[in-house]
C-alpha cells in the first residue's frame, strides 16, 4: 500500500490526536478497509473494526448497523461522491476524519491502476467544517500539519510550509 512512502508523520500526529479524544475502552469503526494504521491503532489497545470495501456512497449499511462508539475515517472522505449521506448515517456521537488539503500549486489526485484510488474531492479546511456543521456534528477539536518531501524543486518546497492535512475531532450536536 505504502510502496517507499511509508507516513510516519501523518500516522504519529493522527495516533497522538486519536489518543487525546478517543480512550481505549470505546469501540471504533474505521471507514475503509484494514489498514496499516487500523493495525496501529489496535496495537495501541483500541478495539478497531474497519468497513470491508463496499462503496460507501451506496451501500451505508455497515454505518448504521455499527454498535461502535467512535466513528473514524482517516483519509476516506475524499474518495467519496457524497460524504454528506456517509455523516448523516452515521449513529455515534463521537467522529475524528481527517483529510488531505487542497494544494493550489497540485492537481487533485487519480491513481493510473486502481480506479478506487481517486479524489473526488479536494477538500479546504472550511469545505469540510461546513460538511461537519450541515449534517449535525460540531467541530470540538482541529489540527493541521505539513507533509515535507526529501526533493527538489518548487512543490517540495511549497510543502514544507503550506499544511497538507487536516483532522478533526467532532461531536453530535
Amino acid at each position: 500500500m505504502y510502496e517507499n512512502t511509508f507516513p510516519n508523520k501523518r500516522f504519529k500526529l493522527t495516533l497522538q490526536f486519536l489518543q487525546k479524544h478517543i480512550s481505549t475502552s470505546e469501540s471504533i469503526l474505521d471507514l475503509g478497509v484494514k489498514n496499516p494504521f487500523s493495525e496501529i491503532m489496535i496495537s495501541e489497545g483500541f478495539s478497531v473494526e474497519n468497513t470491508t470495501g463496499e462503496d460507501l456512497d451506496e451501500d451505508t449499511s455497515a454505518i448504521k448497523n455499527s454498535s461502535a462508539a467512535v466513528v473514524t475515517a482517516f483519509e476516506i472522505f475524499e474518495h467519496l461522491l457524497s460524504p454528506y449521506e456517509v455523516l448523516k448515517s452515521i449513529k455515534t456521537d463521537k467522529l475524528l476524519i481527517s483529510v488531505p488539503l487542497k494544494l493550489w500549486f497540485s492537481s487533485a489526485y487519480k491513481s493510473k491502476t486502481d480506479m478506487l484510488d481517486r479524489h473526488y474531492h479536494e477538500f479546504e479546511d472550511w469545505q469540510l467544517d461546513w460538511l461537519l456543521e450541515k449534517t449535525g456534528w460540531q467541530i470540538k477539536d482541529r489540527q493541521k500539519w505539513t507533509n515535507p518531501v526529501n526533493k527538489l524543486g518548487i512543490r517540495p518546497i511549497l510543502r514544507r510550509f503550506t499544511p497538507r492535512y487536516y483532522i478533526v475531532y467532532a461531536e453530535r450536536v
